[in-house]
């Protein structure tokens, strides 16, 4: 009588093995990458409040590229909105997530104190263009 040998995985079934455990680890490391959500308040289509939607933008682009959502509000299309965040003055940046909820009131022109307030200071890419304040 012959022993029977274990069978063997065949080279596609370890691919597929491969394959399933890359897609885990790559959805392990997306939840430990930290999502902002910023809410900014504005009135209408006036300098301050472009000049708010650029530096923020531009903020994210270089220090939260491809993790940040941004939603604009205009406070006179859609005052409830304003009044349920007890906005008094525009433009009005909110940080929702991560937690602490940051406020920054102004055209958010000052990159340093942006940065600071939302503690973007550590972590940046070092391939990023230098700091620039506006």
């Amino acid at each position: 009588m012959s022993a029977k040998k274990p069978a063997r995985k065949s080279t596609q079934d370890k691919g597929a093995d491969d394959s399933a455990a890359k897609f885990e680890k790559l959805l392990t490391d997306a939840n430990k990458i930290e999502r902002f959500v910023f809410r900014l308040y504005i009135t209408g289509n006036t300098i301050r409040s472009s000049q708010a939607i650029a530096n923020i933008r531009a903020v994210c682009e270089d220090y939260l590229a491809g993790r940040y959502e941004l939603e604009v509000v205009d406070i006179y299309q859609q005052p409830k909105a304003a009044a349920r965040e007890q906005i008094i003055a525009a433009p009005t940046l909110i940080k929702k997530l991560p937690a602490p909820v940051r406020r920054l009131i102004g055209n958010l022109s000052d990159r340093a104190k942006i940065l600071v307030a939302l503690n973007l200071t550590r972590g940046r890419d070092s391939s990023k263009k230098p700091l620039k304040t506006r």
